[in-house]
């Protein structure tokens, strides 16, 4: 297989670990051979390789993103959850997710990361924690491996229903004994830890007020003698806090230190209301946050102490969060919006444009545990977005680097692992229009039977 050489990029911003955040070269070369980043440099033979005129283009690395449903693309601005805050968001989405199955949880991944692909994402994880009328998390493998994205899919849970005082449906819930079990059978049969791997499984039970602690415990456990990461919601609102002083006695950061859910392969979405206590926990013990700016923003959540977090020396990347929370789920955007509301939290200078970026990448990495992605350095996996500078945002910039001020959302070209994604503004792994159609008779047949469960 022909190999890619990148040539001439006009800005490449390395996220590498020269200081600061990374080296910014002009006019120079990168190399993409058997699934790594191989050399960069001015004027790099061409040897055999394909090609990729960058002379117009800003490189980075692919982003990532540390936080979804991709589920719930097929519940985007459902009337009724528009307006909602988390918990009666939730309780009007949860009887529409019910009626899920196999075909819906894979088309909507297949949405949702296609989407992803065209905002410059490279990596993604996933956090299902329902599954309905027979489906499983291998629907959502099966998509990340068709569309060629590298994936960090988590075992999900919901355990605790409403007749046993959770938020959730009883028809939502699972048995624990069956949940444990299904997670040991995803992890053994999908789950690479090798530098690389293209799929990493985690353990995810979805939340304090829908799962046990036993099951917390216990999935912590499992994790550990897997060596897989762990993942929950967590501190996501102010009503998330009431139910954990209610319930537990105890703010969410106490809860998760007591059951063994604080560490360095821990990663928390959310964390909007931590508190300088619980900031202070998380760095003492490495655990991770995923940060999701635009969905907090949707749900009226409030602005998450990014700040005070990597001052602290805390792990953040970014999420776009479920698509039912946010609408969209372009990374690009998101961390723009991650970028805009620290400063209006704490001023113009409380983020520079290069941070943001930052997070964006190297951030992520961090949060799920990878050093072989988010930077675009020798040795390291060829994951790199194109994004041109040619277009009408960037009409008047005087400054092509600063993407997250003025510049497009949507990447030009994706290489993952070395293989293009996208081409041309194209995703060309898949059959784009197609699946969107599929998509949309999906979800007009589950807004139908919805208004006939209403008449």
């Amino acid at each position: 297989m022909t190999h890619v050489l990148i040539r001439g990029a006009h800005t490449i911003l390395t996220m590498d670990d020269s200081g600061g955040f990374g080296r910014v070269l002009h006019g120079q070369d990168i190399r993409l051979r058997a699934g790594v980043i191989a050399e960069i440099g001015p004027d790099l033979p061409l040897t055999g390789a394909e090609p990729v005129v960058a002379t117009d283009a800003v490189v980075t690395p692919g982003l990532i993103n540390t936080h979804h449903h991709l589920f719930q693309t097929l519940t985007r601005a459902v009337p009724g959850a528009q307006n909602a805050l988390l918990f009666g968001w939730l309780q009007r989405l949860y009887p529409i997710w019910a009626r899920f199955g196999p075909d819906e949880m894979r088309i909507s991944a297949t949405i949702g990361l296609a989407e992803l692909a065209l905002s410059g994402c490279s990596t993604s994880s996933d956090h299902l924690y329902l599954y309905p009328n027979g489906a499983r998390l291998d629907d959502t493998i099966e998509a990340a491996r068709e569309i060629g994205l590298r994936f960090h899919p988590t075992r999900g849970a919901m355990s605790i229903g409403q007749s046993l005082g959770g938020l959730p449906p009883d028809t939502l819930v699972e048995r624990e004994a069956d949940i444990l079990n299904d997670t040991i059978r995803v992890i053994d049969r999908f789950h690479d830890p090798r530098p690389g791997a293209m799929c990493r499984v985690g353990v995810a039970p979805c939340s304090p007020f829908s799962v046990s602690r036993g099951l917390m415990r216990d999935a912590a456990l499992l994790a550990r003698d897997k060596g897989v990461r762990l993942h929950t919601h967590l501190a996501e609102n102010d009503e998330d806090i009431a139910w954990s002083l209610s319930q537990f006695g105890c703010r969410p950061g106490q809860y998760a230190e007591d059951l063994a859910w604080t560490g360095d392969d821990v990663w928390h979405a959310h964390c909007v209301k931590l508190d300088a206590r619980e900031i202070a926990l998380f760095a003492r013990s490495g655990t991770g946050v995923a940060h999701c700016p635009c969905s907090n923003c949707r749900l009226g959540s409030g602005i998450a102490p990014v700040r005070a977090l990597r001052d602290a020396g805390v792990a953040v990347g970014l999420g776009v969060d479920g698509s039912a929370s946010n609408d969209t789920g372009n990374l690009m955007a998101e961390a723009r919006m991650a970028l805009l509301l620290q400063r209006v939290a704490a001023g113009a200078d409380a983020m520079p444009v290069a941070e943001a970026l930052w997070i964006a990448t190297r951030g992520g990495a961090a949060v799920l545990g990878r050093d072989d992605i988010g930077q675009i350095a020798v040795g390291r996996r060829a994951d790199v977005a194109l994004w041109t500078t040619g277009t009408l945002a960037q009409a008047g910039s005087w400054d092509k680097s600063a993407l997250l001020l003025a510049g497009p959302e949507q990447v030009r070209d994706l290489f993952v692992e070395g293989r293009q994604v996208v081409r041309d503004g194209h995703i060309v792994t898949l059959d784009l229009p197609r699946a969107i159609e599929t998509q949309n008779r999906f979800a007009r047949d589950l807004a139908e039977a919805g208004s006939g469960e209403h008449r």
